[in-house]
């Protein structure tokens, strides 16, 4: 009966009991970078390539985080996203970033645990 439990759960909320729900990776989700030198800098997610890699930028005068192509495996999507066209460049990015409040939430790097 709890896997029964457990699947409908699953079915209805997309989560299973106890788990909490990830953020989907779209375009303008903001991430956090696992893997590499820039481990736990802040970047925005520009384009979905394909089910394995997205393209995200810092942007650079922001996170210092190059435009580049990821691993999703490599990021953890938060909650944030903003509003940006796919394939934005590195100044609009900045300027919808500046517009919504979080520059200053940007260039804050979180301690990997």
């Amino acid at each position: 009966m709890d896997l029964c439990y457990a699947y409908i759960c699953h079915l209805l909320y997309g989560v299973f009991e106890g788990m909490t729900k990830v953020p989907a990776v779209e375009v303008g989700r903001i991430c956090v970078k696992q893997a590499g030198r820039e481990n736990g800098r802040k970047c925005v997610v520009i384009d979905v390539m394909d089910k394995s890699f997205v393209l995200v930028t810092g942007p650079k005068k922001v996170t210092g985080i190059k435009r580049r192509r990821v691993n999703i495996n490599h990021i953890l999507p938060l909650q944030e996203k903003i509003e940006v066209k796919r394939g934005a460049s590195d100044e609009e990015v900045a300027q919808v970033l500046e517009a919504a409040g979080k520059l200053e939430e940007m260039t804050q790097t979180i301690k990997p645990a």
